[in-house]
């Protein structure tokens, strides 16, 4: 009898010990026990769907990171391709090496326009699908800085409010290709009709297969929350999820919408304001159920406090710096429109291992995919980018 209790007691206490240290989290810094989870293992199999203009660049950076990490295969545009297709409806076979490849890619997170039938057959049958909202209003305004000089709604228009006073008389659907960035961009990305009528009977039955589809919806407006929530939901290491903000613009860039604007959008982009209404609710919902607000709050001092200690680790500011400030051409954000897109410059004292790691919390996306695609596909032409190689070997 005693024998068998100690074989028992040995038995409990190596399941303990072998529990990834996620179910029993002690944050390094606080040394504090926060909530104890079911033990559980990082999901590898992700898709994420890159919305415009919705902090999804530095989403996209934390997926690459992540890929690096652990060594996963990338589903990257096909060959000379920044973006897997976009605007077209996606086809699997615009991944570069679909057809050798096949249903074995970990990670996906370029921009493409959702098509779950052909991202399936990309995708593991067990990966998890999740995407990013941001409020419309600031979307809107952030759209027209950014696409100001492609889009022909905008064109014409000498700022935001200008558009917003009469948007019709700018905007013709025939031109809807180019247009795309001017009404309820997020609904086109998630492959819907952007200038669909407002019934609804259709937006809820959207709304209900955009659920079936993914597993979270993020809200860019709540970055630092949405990032604790993912953490939990992937079963991810907060060094994971850390993040230096990226394809951010300078405030003097910002215009400041009237009132009469705000709620013009409200009804311009009637689509994309029911979306991100629905799933706002649904974000804090998911909060309460599977940590509440207390919990939340602390990690995401957890967050800043280590994002904080990178920041102060990698960079000679401290903060994003403007275009031209940019000392390292390699690190120069794609610029466009009327948008000063902002970067990073790095401490020039760091070791080898540091430095790759900054390097890779402030590489803007085009590069980013560029050397990934390099490293995957080494016997295909690069991708010409027109800048400097960071690596190069």
């Amino acid at each position: 009898l005693i024998i068998f209790s100690l074989c028992l007691g040995l038995i409990f206490l190596s399941g303990f010990f072998h529990m990834k240290n996620k179910s029993y989290r002690v944050s390094k810094s606080h040394e504090e026990l926060l909530i104890p989870l079911t033990p559980c293992h990082a999901k590898t199999n992700v898709m994420f769907l890159k919305t415009h203009k919705t902090a999804s660049s530095t989403v996209l950076n934390i997926m690459f990171r992540f890929a690096e990490r652990y060594n996963l295969t990338v589903a990257l545009p096909a060959d000379q391709l920044l973006h897997l297709g976009y605007p077209r409806t996606f086809l699997a076979h615009f991944v570069e090496g679909f057809e050798a490849i096949g249903q074995n890619y970990n990670i996906m997170c370029n921009h493409l326009r959702f098509n779950p039938l052909e991202v399936k057959k990309v995708m593991a049958a067990n990966s998890f699908y999740f995407s990013i909202l941001r409020n419309p209003i600031p979307l809107l305004e952030s759209s027209y800085i950014y696409y100001k000089n492609n889009v022909p709604a905008f064109r014409s228009t000498k700022d935001v409010n200008e558009f917003l006073a009469s948007p019709t008389k700018y905007y013709h659907p025939a031109d809807y290709r180019e247009n795309i960035y001017a009404r309820n961009i997020m609904w086109f990305d998630f492959g819907y009709d952007n200038n669909a009528e407002d019934d609804a009977k259709y937006t809820q039955a959207v709304l209900e297969e955009i659920e079936q589809n993914f597993h979270l919806i993020l809200i860019a407006d709540y970055f630092d929350e949405s990032m604790i929530l993912l953490k939990h939901a992937l079963c991810w290491d907060l060094d994971d999820v850390i993040y230096f903000k990226l394809n951010s613009r300078s405030q003097d860039t910002v215009q400041t919408l009237t009132l009469e604007s705000e709620e013009q959008i409200k009804a311009w982009c009637s689509l994309d304001w029911k979306l991100y209404l629905h799933f706002n609710q649904s974000f804090w919902r998911r909060i309460e159920e599977t940590m509440g607000l207390k919990v939340l709050e602390k990690e995401v001092d957890h967050l800043r406090t280590r994002q904080k200690e990178l920041m102060e680790t990698c960079l000679s500011e401290q903060e994003a710096v403007g275009k031209d400030q940019i000392r390292n051409k390699a690190l120069l954000p794609f610029q466009s429109g009327a948008a000063n897109i902002l970067g990073y410059n790095l401490k020039h004292d760091l070791d080898n291992r540091t430095l790759r790691t900054c390097q890779q919390m402030v590489m803007p996306e085009l590069q980013y995919t560029s050397y990934l695609y390099t490293v995957q596909h080494p016997h295909k032409k690069r991708k010409q980018l027109g800048l400097p190689l960071l690596w190069t070997s």
